[in-house]
């Protein structure tokens, strides 16, 4: 097969191959048992999990935003957690970045065979900015499924598949995937009754776990909890992250409004002080959004 060079041995490392060592470098010296980082030493690939999510957020919201120097400087904070998790792994003899890099060249090489395979086994490669990427897509979902058969057999092949499908989707979404896929199974409620039920039954042993103290038990309930929402969700044609998305917006639209009327700080302030003032803020939001509203109706009425 034709490609990159496996060896990973360039002749000329260049400023791009120099500037990642020197980087590696600084996360192995924050690493160091001895002159490392305290934070930087405590942290685990668990502990990390939180961060990598942040990131890549902030890498998608840079890119929506089209700020060049936002994204570099994003994608560099993204960069830092993949080299974190090399290096506590390389620490504990499991795996290191080069066996990260190797992996990954070798599942691209292996995942396009239209473009590094032998001109004689693909005599009418697929290639280029004419190529067809359709065709390319199926093609890599059906090498991605032998792979797997060749991994492994399994007796529950559409969990399997499903677990493969929301590895990397956030959690709110991967529930949903679930969901559908499972109520298509036939692992479906006969009315939205039983899933309110299943709403209150959730939220009782949610109670009960918080009042136990066990933290592990309620970080399980409160999942359940938010996966039979979502099955609410489904039921009812709605989208829960573009439904959490809109409270976190309304949330901060109505909390800078109370910050603005206090002059930025709450400190000191009573809870009712601080209700009667976000009751406010929503009042005016509202009165704000129906003026808004009355101006587009009158807007769509004119005209000759």
């Amino acid at each position: 097969m034709t490609g990159p060079d496996a060896s990973f041995d360039p002749a000329e490392p260049g400023p791009t191959l120099e500037a990642l060592a020197g980087l590696i470098a600084v996360v192995e010296q924050l690493r160091d048992p001895q002159a490392g980082c305290p934070w930087d030493l405590e942290q685990t690939h668990a502990s990390l999990v939180p961060y990598v999510l942040e990131e890549a957020h902030e890498v998608a919201d840079a890119i929506r935003h089209g700020d060049d120097r936002h994204l570099a400087e994003e994608l560099g904070d993204l960069l830092l957690q993949v080299l974190l998790h090399a290096q506590i792994a390389s620490e504990a003899g499991r795996f290191d970045l080069a066996q990260i890099s190797r992996g990954l060249h070798d599942k691209l090489v292996r995942r396009h065979p239209h473009v590094f395979a032998e001109p004689a086994a693909q005599p009418a490669a697929n290639r280029g900015v004419t190529g067809d990427s359709a065709a390319v897509k199926v093609s890599w979902e059906a090498i991605k499924a032998e792979e797997a058969r060749a991994r492994d057999g399994s007796s529950s092949p559409l969990s399997d598949r499903l677990a493969g499908k929301v590895r990397g989707q956030p959690p709110l979404a991967a529930a949903m995937t679930i969901s559908r896929k499972a109520a298509a199974a036939g692992f479906e409620w006969e009315s939205i009754e039983g899933v309110w039920q299943k709403v209150e039954e959730e939220l009782d042993e949610l109670q009960q776990a918080v009042a136990s103290g066990d933290r592990a038990h309620a970080q399980e309930e409160l999942g359940d909890v938010l996966f039979t929402l979502v099955n609410v969700a489904r039921w009812c044609a709605l989208d829960p992250e573009a439904g959490l998305a809109g409270t976190n917006h309304r949330f901060l639209d109505r909390f800078s409004r109370v910050e603005a009327a206090l002059g930025g700080s709450l400190e000191g302030r009573s809870l009712p002080e601080l209700e009667a003032l976000w009751q406010q803020a929503k009042a005016q939001i509202r009165r704000s959004q129906e003026l808004s509203r009355r101006a587009g109706g009158d807007a769509s009425g004119a005209g000759p």
